[in-house]
């Protein structure tokens, strides 16, 4: 990796200092490798949890979705509030507020507590991760920006596959009831040092652009609207969703039309507010560039179903089959060692073949699914080694590196730079969101269905995560049909 390369090097209007690319990316990259292993390394952590501190099947739902809705509801003002006073500061806030977070989150000695702690943690994962794209977008053009994206799409499927084994040795080494806290604390330290690399290698190009222009005596204007109205209609939208396969009782359904209602009524909302020249949570304008439409349905409804998918599988070993934390999380190691593979591999191949691979990956994942089915049947009627689920799970892994070292680089490929953070934003609102409502509803399945056995629990919740997936192949199909198999050649001409 040669950092003295002169196309790596980036010139910021106000000073003499040269900064470079690949520190940024390298500095970027770490605090969204902790914010998304702590939405994987928990699975793991459940059953310690539940034992140390009398954590119910409800606190446990709340635990992986309470983080995601937080997380999501953040991403598009957070990332319009870096594009409005600069990336750098509010990445660093996000930063800070995530290891903080992380800190209480290790020492709760309550359910309530840890859960109002990992609200605390999706929030600062909230604040961090759209500055993390807005810059991508802003730093880097052509093959460069898909470059990075390869490495961000490496990040995401590396850090959400090798959290659980981060984790289970974390849990061998200390125990149970110190390992899971110390899997929460470590993202402290981690953080801090994130924030001091960021102080010396970012640009903070837009911080200086609004400072110089105050010593000039020109007024700087920032016109900062995070609509709180479309915020609060979404959130209470979600949880309407989310609370009766939270709650597990009959009237608790009635929520769901209620959900369908604030859905309609925050879309005209939004299109009300856009039309009186506020600035939505949402720009539904952002949705005339096809390539981002259809990029973000095809991972939106993925979410929706894959990342309940180690949940399930923790619970199963763990609770089902008596297994240690540890070996819970080594069996999705050639999970992660393939999906990071695929992953790097993919990105560099997504401007010329992305959407192909996009397929590929996502009917490896269906396929991996349906053999984790027929696999726990084995394990728990016929005595299979439990080792041999790490088989389909590994085809699972390849999928989600395929899927996402393409989709993220397809999904911006027609975005303006300036809109980078607010693109981003939504589309990874639209992915938080869908995991928060598929970890409410898939493991709502589960636990409904533990008593007639572990592995009808685990073939039924499976098989909703199926039809899930299929779905989305059907979605990615139609975007191949569409806007072929990836970026037309003016897309990625220029090299950075």
């Amino acid at each position: 990796m040669d950092f003295r390369n002169e196309r790596h090097l980036i010139h910021v209007p106000g000073t003499d200092r040269v900064f470079n690319r690949l520190k940024v990316l390298i500095v970027l990259m770490i605090p969204l490798a902790m914010s998304l292993m702590s939405i994987s390394s928990i699975n793991v952590a459940l059953p310690t949890i539940e034992t140390s501190i009398g954590a119910s099947d409800t606190s446990v739902q709340w635990m992986l979705s309470g983080y995601a809705l937080v997380f999501g509801m953040l991403l598009v003002p957070s990332g319009r509030l870096g594009d409005a006073i600069g990336r750098g500061t509010v990445w660093i806030t996000g930063v800070s507020i995530f290891s903080i977070g992380s800190l209480v989150c290790g020492f709760a000695s309550t359910p309530g507590l840890l859960n109002i702690a990992r609200v605390a943690q999706g929030f600062g994962a909230g604040v961090l991760n759209p500055q993390t794209i807005g810059m991508i977008q802003q730093y880097f053009r052509g093959e460069g920006r898909a470059r990075a994206y390869s490495v961000f799409g490496l990040v995401i499927a590396a850090s959400v596959a090798a959290g659980p084994l981060f984790t289970g040795l974390i849990i061998r080494a200390l125990g149970a009831q110190n390992g899971w806290r110390a899997s929460f604390l470590w993202n402290a330290p981690l953080g801090f040092l994130g924030i001091a690399l960021a102080l010396m290698w970012f640009p903070f190009d837009g911080e200086r652009r609004r400072r110089h222009a105050k010593e000039a005596g020109g007024a700087v204007h920032t016109k900062l609207d995070l609509d709180p109205v479309a915020m609060v209609l979404l959130a209470a939208a979600v949880l309407c969703i989310m609370m009766p396969f939270m709650l597990k009782t009959g009237p608790g359904f009635l929520l769901l039309p209620v959900a369908a209602v604030l859905l309609v009524v925050w879309v005209r909302w939004e299109r009300h507010y856009g039309a009186r020249g506020g600035q939505p949570m949402v720009d539904l304008k952002l949705f005339r560039y096809r390539s981002f439409t259809h990029a973000t349905a095809v991972s939106g409804t993925q979410f929706l179903g894959g990342t309940s998918i180690f949940v399930l599988v923790a619970l199963f070993l763990q609770d089902g089959m008596h297994v240690s934390a540890l070996q819970a999380g080594m069996i999705g190691l050639p999970n992660a060692v393939l999906s990071a593979i695929a992953s790097l591999w993919c990105g560099r191949q997504a401007l010329t073949r992305g959407r192909n691979l996009v397929i590929v990956g996502l009917s490896c994942i269906l396929v991996g699914v349906l053999g984790s089915i027929g696999m726990a049947k084995l394990i728990m009627e016929h005595g299979v080694n439990f080792w041999w689920l790490a088989v389909p799970l590994s085809l699972i892994g390849i999928g989600n590196g395929c899927m996402t070292g393409c989709n993220q680089t397809l999904s911006m490929l027609e975005v303006p730079p300036k809109e980078g953070g607010v693109a981003g934003g939504v589309k990874s609102t639209t992915e938080r969101v869908a995991t928060a409502i598929g970890n409410a509803v898939i493991t709502a399945v589960f636990f409904t269905l533990v008593t007639q056995g572990w592995a009808v629990a685990l073939t039924w919740a499976y098989v909703v995560i199926a039809v899930i997936i299929a779905v989305a192949i059907g979605l990615a199909i139609y975007d191949r049909v569409t806007l072929g198999r990836g970026a037309p050649p003016t897309a990625h001409s220029v090299t950075v």
